[in-house]
């Protein structure tokens, strides 16, 4: 399967359809669906069902989209810098970060330093964590950001924040006027649970098991955002890291969450390259910006404090 098919592949699945597919790729119709056709001949399998005259990938196909995004990447990078040497730009960097970071800390930092350098390009992708250690290990990006981090031989690293999980509950839930939520107060209330097998979906789990609470999440999601967005609509309760309810404006209630689930934010860079001098620039005003964090995180302090708080409560009660 050459590099067109899986353009093509990749846009039908964004769509859905071969018309928009062939819109966005400038080709006609019948040369989306004869690329198709050819592709499943290929492979040797079917790649879409057709139901109601929209087009549903399969698993087979999914799996060939999510294998290609690196491809892409690499081929998006390169024509930048075809770009970037034809118009004399004076520099890019490339940098990836999962959606925590790359939904908080990052645009900030990025929008001055860009101001700064009007005229250096950027590539700035959002990833799974996965795709984090790939980009940095496969050259892709300079600079990768994640929450939580595994032993990956051949990538430097440092620790450009740390701070605990909240909880983030609906404005009218039961639990929203306590200062602190518990593993055990979250029992007996519809729960939004993270993935099993993520970072942070087992740290959930690892604070329910310490605390001796149930952890029966009504609903699993593998995205802190996606459990922002669900608990705002009235879905559930959820603990996630501190940057994801700054995320979309959300209506939430954020309180500190007990037994105290510590998260560390990790700048990553491959050992086998050195940094370039956009790329140690950045890092320099991502660790000035991690200094500064606030907004409407709750900090460590402000946690520190509120658990103070609710044990002196409970010592008069």
């Amino acid at each position: 399967m050459n590099l067109r098919q899986l353009e093509i592949l990749r846009a039908v699945i964004r769509h859905r359809t071969t018309v928009a597919a062939a819109e966005e790729l400038a080709l006609s119709q019948p040369a989306i669906s004869n690329a198709l056709k050819a592709m499943e001949a290929q492979a040797g399998f079917t790649l879409f069902e057709r139901i109601n005259n929209r087009l549903f990938p399969t698993a087979e196909a999914m799996a060939l989209y999510e294998e290609s995004e690196a491809i892409f990447a690499l081929h998006a990078r390169l024509e930048n810098r075809v770009r970037d040497l034809r118009e004399q730009r004076t520099g890019h960097l490339s940098i990836v970060a999962t959606p925590p970071l790359a939904y908080s800390i990052i645009p900030p930092t990025l929008s001055g330093f860009l101001r700064r350098r009007p005229q250096t390009r950027v590539f700035f992708d959002v990833r799974r964590y996965e795709g984090i250690i790939e980009g940095v290990l496969g050259n892709v990006a300079e600079l990768g950001f994640a929450l939580g981090l595994s032993d990956h031989p051949g990538i430097a690293h440092e620790v450009v924040h740390t701070g605990e999980m909240v909880c983030v509950l609906p404005p009218k839930h039961p639990l929203a006027e306590r200062p602190v939520i518990s593993a055990a107060d979250l029992a007996d209330f519809p729960l939004i649970g993270l993935e099993r097998g993520t970072r942070l979906g087992e740290a959930v789990r690892e604070s329910f098991a310490q605390a001796g609470a149930p952890f029966q999440p009504s609903v699993e999601v593998r995205y802190c955002n996606t459990a922002c967005v669900l608990a705002a609509t009235g879905v559930g309760a959820a603990v996630v890291d501190p940057f994801s309810p700054q995320q979309g404006g959300h209506d939430l209630v954020v309180r500190p969450f007990t037994p105290a689930t510590k998260v560390s934010a990790y700048m990553l860079w491959s050992e086998a390259k050195p940094l370039s001098n956009l790329a140690k620039t950045f890092r320099s005003e991502v660790r000035n910006a991690s200094r500064n964090l606030a907004g409407g995180s709750v900090s460590a302090d402000a946690s520190h404090e509120a658990r103070a708080q609710l044990k002196l409560e409970s010592s008069r009660a």
